[in-house]
């Protein structure tokens, strides 16, 4: 159970010895018998302890999800320990003995007695000495050794990094040239016929030349962004457009409507220089042609990103100045959201409406067949994207309303400290009698040294606990696994996303341990922020 608010530091005095004894179990003769012994309790308690009130564990729930998962599992190693058991008259090394050296009369026989010793029994100092993984236990990875980190998303292939932001093209610019430039290339033979097939080289030069103007306008979004010290994660230029990933929000509603207004503004500044670049060609050559065209095309990108309504520049530009009236964010997003949706729907209707109506420069007679098909099919593209993008929005918008919720110390759980040779049967019962979700390794001073994965410890059948030590099963602490309990909000979700893994150790301002924050709840309380309600 998560402690909400509890103190997670691990008790002064917890620290019990690691030889906790238990009477072993007689050898299985029949399935029922082994199995009553693979269904033990997690800490290894006596069959006194067990037949009073049952208590639920910390790992119970794990542990039953998985059991029906391992059921032929451990049908074979129960059968291997009758086949053991069958071995024991010719192995003695195998038999209980009587009785060790030193051991006082009627005493509990150590746990490790009555089976041939292993490299863990051998070594139980070594830090990392470990049995074999058991039912398909994923080995331990050596000391010092990082846990691999899950591949990045790059989004295309990248270009440079300007200004020190990645800029990557999509797989889906490549269709979108070749679209551009078979299109162009066919008004390019109404305008030059003497091209011949030439006019597709010009074509592709002129998809190139604007798909620069967007990278143009979308480092305006991020010198801007840059100058307000919002950290820009990358530039992606993809079908239809460009994307700035700004990773934070702007802090006044007037940052953020330069931080929108920059890109409508630069391509209009672009549209404006390709016109009076014209007036030093002539009108019917290519440099005449590829000028024209950019300067049409930039003035298109420039008021269809005016349009007041997100995921676009112009909604944006609405959104800091109902935020900046009404004094709520939330209350903005929302506003210029739904705007953004109403625009959808006009462009899934309108665009063909208005080519057809000849409206958009082609005669009416001429906008039929495979034409017609293709302004639907665009407008349905446009339209499918702005919804996309403002729902997207909302999304964003709610759950950066409700990240101030998320709170190191409240998604922390409460640890116990043990030592690196105390065995997971030991450790899980210290854990249990303390209420505790999570286990700290630390040395013989008090001081952590690696965490003990949950994952390794339901993978661990029940049976084996007593034998396996905690060390075996645990990750190393680095220095981005250390956060600190009072992280919230943006910071903390930093912080992780900084040094990813499965656990962290909490930690107060004066070093003291409080507990360990698992990604798992960190998840949970994000989907969580996302269902509830503004």
């Amino acid at each position: 159970m998560v402690e909400s608010g509890g103190s997670g530091r691990p008790r002064p005095g917890s620290e019990e010895s690691a030889e906790h004894h238990v009477t072993p179990a007689p050898p299985a003769a029949s399935e029922d018998t082994a199995s009553e012994e693979t269904t033990a309790e997690v800490d290894g308690t006596s069959a006194e302890r067990q037949a009073g009130p049952a208590k639920e564990t910390a790992y119970e729930t794990a542990r039953q999800d998985r059991q029906d998962r391992e059921g032929q599992e451990e049908q074979e190693e129960r059968g291997t320990e009758r086949a053991g058991t069958d071995r024991q008259a010719t192995e003695p090394a195998a038999t209980e003995p009587a009785g060790e050296p030193g051991t006082p009369p009627g005493s509990t026989p150590d746990p490790t007695a009555g089976r041939t010793p292993d490299d863990h029994d051998l070594h139980p100092d070594r830090p990392h000495a470990h049995t074999t993984p058991a039912l398909g236990e994923t080995p331990t990875p050596a000391k010092g050794r990082r846990p691999p980190r899950p591949p990045e998303s790059r989004g295309g292939l990248l270009m440079g990094r300007p200004f020190g932001v990645p800029v990557y093209v999509a797989p889906s610019w490549f269709l979108v040239a070749a679209l551009i430039t078979w299109v162009f290339g066919g008004q390019l033979d109404r305008v030059l016929p003497e091209l011949g097939a030439a006019r597709y080289l010009v074509a592709l030069f002129f998809a190139v030349a604007f798909y620069a103007s967007v990278l143009v306008h979308e480092l305006a979004h991020t010198i801007a962004a840059l100058r307000f010290k919002l950290p820009v994660r990358r530039i992606q230029l993809q079908f239809f457009g460009g994307v700035s990933e700004i990773e934070k929000e702007a802090e006044t509603p007037g940052r953020e409507f330069v931080l929108a207004f920059v890109g409508p503004l630069l391509s209009l500044v672009l549209a404006g220089v390709f016109h009076l670049a014209m007036q030093t060609v002539e009108p019917g050559t290519v440099p005449g042609v590829l000028l024209a065209g950019l300067m049409v095309s930039n003035l298109i990108v420039a008021i269809f990103n005016l349009l007041p309504g997100l995921p676009l520049d112009g909604g944006r530009m609405l959104r800091a100045v109902v935020w900046k009236i009404t004094g709520k964010p939330m209350t903005g997003t929302v506003a210029a959201a739904w705007v953004g949706r109403a625009l959808a729907v006009s462009v899934l209707i309108g665009l063909p409406l208005l080519t057809q109506s000849g409206a958009l420069g082609s005669q009416a007679e001429d906008s039929v067949g495979m034409d017609t098909v293709l302004d639907a099919l665009l407008a349905a593209i446009l339209a499918a994207i702005i919804w996309t993008g403002a729902g997207n929005s909302l999304r964003m918008a709610r759950l950066r309303e409700h990240l101030p919720e998320l709170r190191a110390r409240k998604l922390t759980r409460r640890a116990v400290p043990v030592e690196t040779n105390t065995p997971l049967s030991e450790a899980l019962r210290r854990a249990n009698d303390a209420g505790a979700r999570a286990l700290v390794v630390v040395d013989a001073h008090g001081e952590p040294l690696s965490l003990v994965r949950e994952a390794a410890i339901v993978g661990v059948p029940e049976h084996r606990r007593p034998w396996v030590a905690v060390s075996g099963l645990a990750q190393d602490l680095t220095e981005g696994m250390r956060v600190s309990a009072e992280l919230a909000g943006e910071d903390l979700l930093d912080a992780l996303r900084a040094t990813p893994a499965t656990e962290y150790l909490v930690v107060e301002e004066t070093g003291e341990i409080y507990g360990v924050l698992s990604a798992a709840d960190v998840e949970r309380a994000f989907v969580k922020a996302m269902a509830r309600p503004s």
